[in-house]
């Protein structure tokens, strides 16, 4: 007697409501807006209902074994940072694979053993708690750090002994995303606090940051205000000071706004409680970056007039543009990402070094640090281990003949090089702890049209033996699509455990530079950001009907994937062009982009696309907003949303709204292409433990494979 077919399964019930607003003379539904409140009991038996639907289909994904436990091996090489030098004293951050989190290091001389001075496991065995930021002082005594605590995003900055390894000052609540600036003599810096709550609209609490001096030992609410009164609440600031502590520069810039403001101010003749600030480049359309070098020059590191920047020089005493000279100047073809002033007395002449990237593949050269004119011949150029990205150029802060910096590219993990200037040779300085055996792939970088006719770059990765020699596919594979998209963030090569494991199994991944990226400048992020928009998602379309057209995969092969801004991409894709894939990954997305402001850290955002206030940029949001543009009967591709409950950027809102628009309007079977939601709770937007970065990978690779036909085999029965 056979066994009756299991009863199809269900989407858990969904209220829609029958609720319009008029926006800018424009009806806008919202249905699900009782789905914002994570703490009504109805949203919470829903999302209740579906953890249970999505553990029901996750359990018979075939592989996931298979899949944690390559993953795990891909990672257990484990990472390690560039180091950051205090006369002889180095830090520098290591995990091993066994390790959840990165481990804080030192060292007291350059031949000394390192050892743990700060390790988030021994904070908190739990796991939850992950190291944000540290800063030691100019001497190397102390070190200022920042950890989030209880899976939250809500830095505590403290202050330790290196010595010792004894806190000795703090705690400091409200320091999210602060810098830390230490003036010399080891017992005072300057920071970034947000204001108390009290008294502050519920929706303005994580703003209204201000720049304050904290004298160790005394109470952080005595602590004095030096910048930031009369700036737009979302206001983001810098600090830095110069080697020698005469030199203050503090700088400002509205949310992610592409552009920013910096002054000067000299502390030789007055107190670091009441700097004497005058405006480097203030009201300026362009990002501005500052600092005094070791040399007495003002350097300044901007995209004015030149989208792919330019590096100027001036004197502190005429900080303004009109005296700026350019050292480095613009170059039309690469993008000027980072510099580094060697200046030890054992060079002959001090020299710069410049970090570049073309088509966001990177280079270094070489440069006389008195006039910006590049070495002759081989000395102008710093060989490379391959076509990669280089993370950081790093030298000693009193001066020296040497920079360190990371490399990695799809195959090799970060590794640290040191680059010694008197004789051009780099060598490598330190490599992971554990040794990672990779597979036989080969990554191109191939070209393709957008809608508009503008040539886009992507990164494919595929098993050697699964092309041609001309590098093309030999036949079509599963494949993942990925993008961003969005806020200058450039898609580079990098050491992806994921992408390995993919491409291992038999299929191909590719990484899409999408214009509203930083890859070809600040025109190529303008070009995707607030009315243009809609360009990032036609590049991404296209790039979807390239692999395809070029017989990389099939619309029923061809998996898209992207988090944050990357997963409005794809809830754009899904919702914009349904039938070009047929799975999609939607991470910590931003969906509802009427709504979008009022939540997480939203308002700080609508410099990059606008804001639902204004009727203009109101038009721009409704006319892709993914949450406003399901159509109901629409046979929409399989899609897995994962959310974090601790998420204090971008609310599990968005998620949850969309969800339920999607299941309700799908045409498609439940069993045959689900919508489905993987929650995760005591975890934020960023950091996490390894193994939760394993099990959330294990999870979105076994649901694309499930949907794109890759086979990922079972882990073999050991045998009695």
């Amino acid at each position: 007697m056979t066994a009756p077919d299991p009863a199809p399964r269900l989407y858990p019930t969904a209220a829609r409501l029958d609720l319009t607003e008029t926006l800018h003379g424009v009806s806008v539904a919202d249905p699900y807006r009782w789905l914002e409140d994570a703490g009504d009991p109805v949203t919470e038996a829903w999302s209740s209902a579906q953890d249970e639907l999505f553990t029901s289909f996750a359990s018979s994904w075939p592989g996931r074994e298979r899949v944690s436990a390559r993953l795990t091996e891909l990672l257990s090489g484990g990472v390690v940072g560039v180091p950051v030098w205090r006369g002889e004293r180095r830090f520098f951050v290591r995990r091993t694979g066994e390790q959840e989190h990165g481990v804080l290091h030192v060292s007291d001389t350059p031949d000394a053993e390192p050892r743990v001075l700060l390790d988030p496991i021994t904070l908190d065995p739990g796991g939850l708690t992950t190291l944000d930021a540290w800063q030691p002082n100019r001497e190397g005594t102390l070190l200022a750090y920042q950890v989030s605590e209880g899976g939250t995003e809500e830095s505590v900055l403290r202050v330790l002994d290196v010595v010792t390894g004894e806190v000795v000052d703090g705690p400091i609540d409200r320091a999210r995303y602060s810098p830390v600036s230490w003036l010399p003599g080891q017992d005072a810096f300057f920071y970034v606090r947000r204001l108390p709550p009290e008294g502050l609209p519920e929706d303005e609490k994580q703003y209204h940051r201000r720049v304050w001096l904290h004298r160790l030992g005394t109470d952080p609410e005595s602590d004095v205000q030096v910048f930031g009164d009369g700036h737009d609440p979302r206001t983001y600031f810098g600090v830095g000071l110069s080697r020698d502590g005469r030199w203050l520069v503090v700088s400002a810039a509205v949310g992610t706004a592409p552009r920013n403001d910096v002054w000067l101010a000299d502390l030789r003749d007055s107190s670091p409680e009441s700097p004497p600030f005058v405006p480097v480049a203030v009201g300026l359309d362009a990002q501005v970056g500052a600092h005094v070098g070791r040399d007495g020059r003002l350097y300044v590191f901007t995209d004015l007039d030149a989208p792919r920047g330019r590096l100027c020089v001036t004197s502190p005493a005429t900080p303004g543009r009109e005296h700026w000279v350019d050292l480095i100047p613009h170059d039309a073809t690469a993008v000027l990402e980072d510099y580094a002033v060697l200046d030890g007395p054992q060079l002959e002449t001090p020299l710069l070094m410049a970090g570049w990237t073309r088509h966001a593949v990177s280079e270094i050269s070489v440069h006389r640090a008195s006039d910006g004119s590049r070495l002759d011949g081989d000395r102008g150029s710093v060989t490379l281990p391959g076509l990669g990205s280089v993370g950081g150029l790093v030298g000693r802060p009193e001066g020296g003949h040497e920079v360190w910096f990371s490399y990695t590219d799809h195959v090799t993990p970060p590794h640290v090089y040191r680059l010694d200037g008197r004789t051009g040779e780099v060598s490598l300085y330190s490599s992971p702890p554990g040794t990672v055996s990779v597979p036989d792939v080969v990554t191109r970088q191939v070209s393709y049209e957008s809608l508009d006719g503008t040539t886009v770059r992507m990164f494919v990765t595929a098993r050697a033996d699964l092309l041609a020699d001309d590098g093309s596919p030999l036949a079509p594979m599963p494949t993942v699509l990925y993008g961003y998209g969005g806020f200058g963030v450039p898609m580079t090569p990098g050491y992806s455990a994921t992408i390995l494991a993919w491409t291992e199994a038999g299929g191909a991944y590719a990484v899409a530079n999408l214009r509203g990226g930083s890859e070809e400048g600040e025109e190529w992020h303008r070009a995707g950001m607030l009315g243009n928009k809609q360009n990032v998602f036609d590049d991404f379309h296209c790039a979807a009907e390239y692999l395809v057209a070029s017989g990389w995969t099939t619309s029923d092969r061809l998996a898209i994937s992207g988090g944050s801004n990357g997963g409005l991409l794809v809830g754009a894709a899904v919702t914009q062009r349904p039938e070009l894939f047929t799975a999609v990954v939607c991470s910590a997305p931003l969906l509802d982009m009427v709504r979008y402001e009022r939540f997480g850290l939203g308002a700080t955002w609508n410099v990059e696309y606008g804001s639902a206030e204004v009727a203009e940029e109101f038009g721009w949001l409704y006319a892709y907003s993914p949450y406003h543009r399901t159509v109901s009967g629409t046979a929409y591709p399989a899609v897995l949303f994962t959310i974090f409950d601790g998420d204090s950027r971008v609310d599990p809102l968005h998620a949850r709204k969309l969800a339920a628009a999607l299941q309700h309007a799908t045409s498609a079977p439940v069993d045959a292409a689900p919508i489905l939601v993987r929650r995760e709770k005591d975890v934020g937007h960023g950091a996490r433990a390894l193994s939760r970065t394993v099990a959330l990978s294990t999870d979105t690779m076994t649901f694309m494979a499930a949907r794109t036909g890759l086979p990922f085999s079972p882990l073999p029965t050991p045998s009695s």
